[in-house]
């Protein structure tokens, strides 16, 4: 009662124009400064797979459809209007019409209409071959059959079945409108959106930079002149630069528990929220001798310690889930009690290791007969870290790991190869549903499906579960899939890693998302408070 009250107190004396937190009046003007961890490849966010392309380019386009920027856990009843005035479902639930915002224009001042909604999608979900250089997120949108217009105001998207989880996608970071008469290698260069900033320059492996759009068709938006992003490699010197005031906020994903806790006592007016950021999972090539055989997979999983990998890499601040994010962040993460049934997730570690070890001695392996590998992995921390633990617990199972470290593009590239034996992957949270999770990483035929892992039984089970609107049912159903998953070491999952975002006091109306890194990052009504 007592913080309603005071809530009230505030809203009034802002009414009042005093100054009281969020009433605070909204100051125009300043550049944003966040430092950059790795560079993207490129500005195209229908193409790239990275967090750090959406974060800094977000905000040169719009969506159809977006999750609010300032509600914390993205869920189907945050889903707001974007370019979309409403939208609405027919009775067989496989045609989902949306209406359109009139007077929009692009940032070459050409007006935006229908045919830009049906050319994005017509190129992204393959629809129209040949568009884009890459889709990863093509399997998203597998079950769109056609797009229709009816006029420059209305389009429909006409799917092969039921898909509730389509307004999920639609409102990702991820999923903006691009303009048809902007072709995809320009897109990659110099890309053009309706969004509250325009592109000025990017130059690998130094800075971003994006300026205001004049004509944003939020009147009165963004309150930002622009935003600069120095690729800044060492984190160490991401920090300090926080620390000092050189930079405004940091990038959201980068600092650690242990970080924040430094950057309070330095400080002490810097904020951070601390949620989970992804998971870090084990990529197999099991096409290639030792990992053909399904023994020695299923000895990687069990000799996975997952509580030893939460306590070393975040203070033991990290929840367990598999591939769903775990409670209570994450609305579809299986319940900790029926996880523990699960094969690796059980809490007796010896006698796990001790199936492990019998694994690979009918593979042929001992304490006379060790297996030689190595770990692939990216050269961030967030990838290294955990691949040397996870070289500790193999040795546990007759296993002799050392690292084979190479930079992002080579990571990649090596990956879509297959070049490699095992590796330490990250995925970010894009969006917290089973669509999104289960199709894009273990769908037959995903480009981000790395391990070109191929169950016929399981994507059935995909399908059904996608098409039931029923939330309890389909719970129900994602449950059962984690526990095959796991049982066929599909992609084992090592931990959650829980990162923050951190801001100073000046920044305002900054919010992070607690079950997504790749959707809030507008930033078209933040402002600066100096």
């Amino acid at each position: 009662m007592r913080g309603r009250l005071g809530w009230y107190l505030c809203l009034v004396i802002g009414v009042m124009g005093l100054l009281c937190g969020a009433a605070q009046a909204q100051k125009r003007g300043g550049v944003l400064t966040m430092p950059l961890l790795d560079s993207p490849a490129s500005p195209s966010l229908h193409e790239e797979a990275t967090v750090t392309v959406v974060v800094p380019f977000m905000g040169l386009f719009n969506n159809l459809i977006v999750y609010d920027q300032h509600k914390p856990r993205n869920e189907d009843s945050t889903i707001i209007p974007d370019l979309a005035t409403q939208w609405s479902w027919d009775v067989t639930r496989t045609r989902l019409t949306f209406l359109l915002r009139d007077g929009v224009t692009w940032h070459d001042g050409k007006p935006f209409t229908s045919a830009d909604v049906k050319c994005t999608w017509d190129m992204v979900s393959g629809l129209t071959p040949g568009k884009i250089r890459k889709s990863p997120r093509k399997e998203w949108f597998a079950n769109l059959e056609s797009i229709t217009v009816n006029g420059p105001l209305e389009v429909t998207f006409n799917l092969r079945r039921p898909q509730p989880s389509m307004l999920a996608m639609l409102a990702s970071g991820y999923s903006p409108v691009y303009p048809c008469h902007v072709s995809s290698a320009d897109m990659r260069t110099r890309p053009i959106g309706t969004g509250p900033f325009r592109f000025v320059e990017y130059k690998m492996n130094e800075i971003i930079r994006l300026e205001r759009n004049p004509t944003y068709w939020k009147p009165g938006l963004p309150y930002l002149d622009g935003i600069e992003v120095p690729v800044v490699t060492s984190r160490a010197t991401r920090m300090l630069g926080l620390v000092s005031g050189k930079y405004d906020i940091s990038f959201p994903t980068d600092p650690t528990v242990g970080l924040v806790r430094d950057l309070k006592q330095q400080a002490p007016a810097v904020q951070c929220t601390i949620r989970p950021i992804g998971n870090s999972n084990l990529i197999i090539n099991r096409d290639a001798p030792p990992f053909d055989n399904a023994d020695i997979r299923q000895a990687l999983a069990l000799t996975l310690d997952h509580k030893a990998f939460n306590t070393i890499m975040n203070e033991g601040v990290d929840g367990i889930g598999a591939s769903m994010l775990f409670e209570p962040d994450g609305i579809w993460g299986v319940p900790p009690a029926m996880l523990a049934t699960f094969p690796g997730y059980g809490s007796d570690i010896v006698a796990s290791r001790d199936r492990a070890r019998a694994l690979m001695a009918k593979a042929g392996y001992g304490p006379d007969k060790r297996l030689a590998v190595k770990i692939f992995t990216r050269n961030l921390s967030t990838f290294r870290d955990p691949a040397l633990i996870l070289a500790d617990h193999l040795k546990e199972i007759y296993i002799d790991a050392e690292l084979d470290v190479v930079d992002t593009p080579q990571f990649y590239n090596r990956v879509f190869k297959k070049d490699y034996q095992i590796g330490m992957n990250a995925t970010g949270y894009s969006l917290d549903d089973p669509d999104q999770v289960f199709y894009e990483n273990y769908g037959c035929g995903s480009i981000r499906n790395y391990t070109n892992y191929c169950n016929r039984d399981i994507q059935a089970l995909f399908d059904a579960q996608s098409q039931e609107g029923d939330v309890t049912k389909r719970k129900q159903m994602v449950w059962e899939i984690e526990r095959r998953l796991l049982e066929d070491v599909a992609r084992p999952v090592t931990y959650y890693g829980q990162q923050a975002g951190c801001w100073q006091s000046y920044v305002k109306n900054y919010s992070i998302m607690v079950n997504s890194i790749y959707n809030g990052w507008r930033f078209e009504d933040v402002w600066l408070d100096k």
